[in-house]
């Protein structure tokens, strides 16, 4: 049976306002989004966390800063970093949530005259030897903690990314996010290789899309949800009904009991 979740709005930004929402909407999970000053790793409170999700029967996702690169060249950068993602796996276990959820940067790009040159590609062999170190690190946080570190899909993996991609399958901690609005805004450039590594997917991202305008309530735009439900039921992944405001995520929750 799926289980689904909503995101951190702008509009109840708290945990305890989320956690509110979340009950009445009947949905199962808060993604904590740690773009937001109040879920740096200085400023929360795992105690308080577990306390909010024991009193309104939820339980958490985490949803990594979007600027999160742990292979910036920079090693300081990259330290920072590798730091935090480190923290925020030691903090999902302590809050009981099963999913660290991160993006896969393109890092910075040169243009050229004919093409844009990523210097993840250009430096591919550096670039991958800071994915391995990764991995390894993520492998000995999460040995204990439950945790899985799902990588979604942006904008189109580019050879880079996927590349880096298999290494990370390879292990047991990794495992894919799904985010199906991404995929149409960017003409389903990802769809295939979601469904050639599905028995990698954990999670999923769901929100209607209208051309590249995507995060728009379910049932508002052109997705095949319905196919997209099925392959997250398939797979036993959860899903964030990932809207902005509170009335996408009503209208969103509406289409859910209308549709099943």
């Amino acid at each position: 049976m799926l289980t689904f979740g909503m995101p951190t709005l702008i509009q109840a930004p708290s945990a305890q306002e989320s956690a509110a929402l979340c009950r009445e909407l009947g949905l199962r999970f808060v993604e904590l989004n740690m773009n937001l000053p109040h879920y740096q790793l200085n400023a929360v409170d795992a105690a308080q966390l577990c306390r909010i999700a024991e009193a309104y029967g939820i339980f958490y996702t985490i949803h990594l800063d979007e600027n999160t690169n742990v292979c910036d060249f920079n090693p300081y950068v990259a330290q920072a970093y590798l730091r935090t993602v480190r923290e925020s796996i030691a903090l999902a276990g302590e809050i009981g949530a099963p999913v660290v959820n991160m993006h896969m940067p393109y890092g910075v790009h040169f243009t050229l005259p004919d093409r844009r040159a990523y210097l993840f590609e250009e430096y591919r062999a550096l670039y991958l030897a800071r994915m391995a170190d990764f991995r390894a690190m993520c492998e000995e946080a999460a040995a204990d903690a439950g945790v899985k570190v799902c990588i979604e899909n942006t904008e189109g993996f580019a050879g880079f990314q996927k590349e880096a991609l298999e290494m990370l399958l390879h292990s047991p901690v990794f495992a894919l996010t799904y985010d199906v609005g991404h995929d149409h805004g960017c003409g389903g450039l990802d769809a295939a290789y979601i469904r050639q590594k599905a028995a990698r997917l954990a999670h999923m991202h769901l929100h209607d899309a209208r051309g590249r305008k995507n995060h728009l309530p379910l049932g508002t735009g052109e997705i095949d949800l319905n196919a997209c439900l099925r392959l997250a039921d398939a797979h036993d992944c959860r899903v964030v009904l990932e809207t902005k405001t509170v009335e996408g995520l009503r209208q969103s929750v509406h289409w859910l009991e209308r549709s099943r």
